[in-house]
């Protein structure tokens, strides 16, 4: 089958929307580049749409009914949005779900210390990268500490014009010979992932102001831990209390003379989350089905823990939801998981014409095609993978193409090269439909990602299509 270009459809007042769309989504993920900072964009953009957090309902002793909105929070780090619709829940619901984390490095829990007159953090990467892209880019520290008193700094080094950046220092091409012998996994390694964070030592005045100053032991250390004091008031011993984030400092920006592209950090999988997210909120006042929106923390690695998907958080949030209507059985929060369907909006991976030699074709999923499913992911023989039934397909296409929706079918690459995974296997747990449905992605889990304007919106558009229109 051929694929059609969604930019050759789009007339002047579609481009002025897709611009609006894109605009709102290069703020988001130029400001959000933690999980904790998606949830408080999220639940701000909820409440002024009209969302109640639903453990202040549960407080009231409130009932929802259809038409409401309702949203929860875990940790911090995930969240789940619903609009009740007219039916009752357990016939079922329509789910858009993403993840919010993206690759990175992570600050150690005892990591500051100083060598060659250097001051360092050491890091521990997360989820997976190539760590030779991680060298010599400026860096910014996104996260927070928690003092024992149980008060909280967060922690934004970086992202301002008149902040430091940090750093991670690489070998000199002249004294290289030996590194660039190494295979690609061993060029860097993990350990050697840390960030440079000052060079100037501290000195330390002893009587009058005019004499001479003595240096301090560990004086570079010495001399960071004493900003961090002064500036926050943050002692070593906090940093095992701390969480902090090491991600490319910058903007998102537009790429290509003619802007066709965006540039930036964390668009896996924070460009299927924004557009869920927007979907959502743009949505009738009345819906047939209920449509949920769940945003997640831990898709990197495995899903793992109380904010990723494999922990009982959504199904404890639809439980909650299902007795605020006055309706919860064990049996009915059952059948409203089994009788959903959902898209896990999770993104693809990008045709590259320049490394042709690991994609197959005809199925693969071509920037600018539009919205990209994945039948199936996991890896080689499809293991791991959720792998969608047919019925479930066709209608789903009846409902994007009632919508002149583009979208495309595509695999991660040759059936030998590789794979990945989603949360869909997790949600297919439940007996509900799931299939993948998100973004071709260029350089993904680099740290500058890149993504077509046109699939961002067409995506956008498909998944409001799929809340309203699905009714399987």
């Amino acid at each position: 089958m051929e694929h059609v270009n969604t930019w050759k459809k789009y007339k002047a007042a579609d481009l002025k929307k897709l611009d609006a769309v894109c605009e709102s989504y290069k703020e988001f993920i130029s400001k959000c580049k933690t999980e904790r900072e998606c949830v408080d964009y999220v639940v701000n953009a909820a409440e002024a749409a009209g969302y109640r957090e639903l453990e202040s309902l549960i407080a009231a002793g409130k009932k929802v009914k259809a038409g409401d909105k309702v949203y929860s929070v875990m940790m911090n780090k995930s969240i789940v949005l619903f609009q009740l619709g007219k039916k009752p829940l357990d016939e079922g619901m329509n789910i858009l779900g993403a993840h919010l984390d993206s690759p990175r490095m992570d600050i150690k829990s005892n990591p500051l210390y100083e060598a060659g007159e250097m001051a360092y953090l050491d890091t521990h990467y997360y989820g997976g990268i190539k760590k030779y892209q991680w060298v010599t880019l400026p860096l910014a520290l996104h996260g927070v500490i928690v003092k024992k008193d149980g008060t909280t700094e967060e922690i934004c080094i970086g992202e301002d014009e008149d902040d430091p950046v940090f750093f991670v220092s690489d070998l000199l091409i002249h004294l290289s010979q030996d590194q660039l012998e190494k295979k690609g996994a061993k060029v860097v390694e993990g350990e050697a992932l840390d960030i440079i964070v000052g060079h100037r030592p501290l000195q330390i005045t002893k009587g009058k102001k005019d004499e001479e100053k003595d240096p301090a032991k560990d004086a570079v250390k010495a001399g960071v831990l004493d900003i961090l004091k002064k500036q926050y008031g943050i002692e070593e011993e906090d940093f095992l209390s701390a969480e902090i984030e090491v991600v490319p400092a910058g903007k998102a920006r537009d790429a290509g003379f003619d802007r066709s592209l965006v540039l930036g950090y964390g668009q896996d999988d924070r460009v299927c989350a924004f557009t869920s997210l927007q979907a959502m909120l743009d949505l009738p006042k009345t819906l047939d089905r209920t449509v949920c929106c769940i945003l997640v923390d831990k898709e990197e690695i495995g899903s793992v823990g109380a904010t990723g998907m494999q922990s009982q958080f959504f199904a404890n949030a639809v439980a909650e939801l299902l007795n605020l209507t006055g309706d919860f059985s064990e049996l009915k929060l059952r059948r409203t998981l089994a009788r959903s369907a959902m898209l896990s909006s999770d993104v693809s991976a990008g045709y590259d014409p320049l490394y042709d030699g690991v994609f197959e074709k005809k199925n693969a999923a071509y920037m600018g095609g539009g919205m990209v499913f994945n039948k199936y992911t996991g890896s080689r023989g499809k293991s791991g993978s959720n792998d969608a039934n047919a019925e479930y397909i066709a209608h789903i296409r009846s409902v994007l193409d009632a919508d002149e929706i583009n979208y495309q079918f595509a695999e991660l690459g040759k059936v030998d090269q590789g794979g990945g995974g989603t949360i869909a296997y997790i949600l297919a747990l439940y007996g509900m439909n799931v299939i993948d449905a998100g973004i071709a992605v260029l350089n993904m889990h680099a740290p500058w990602e890149a993504t077509s304007k046109a699939d961002i919106y067409e995506t956008y558009r498909g998944y409001v299509s799929f809340a309203k229109g699905v009714t399987i």
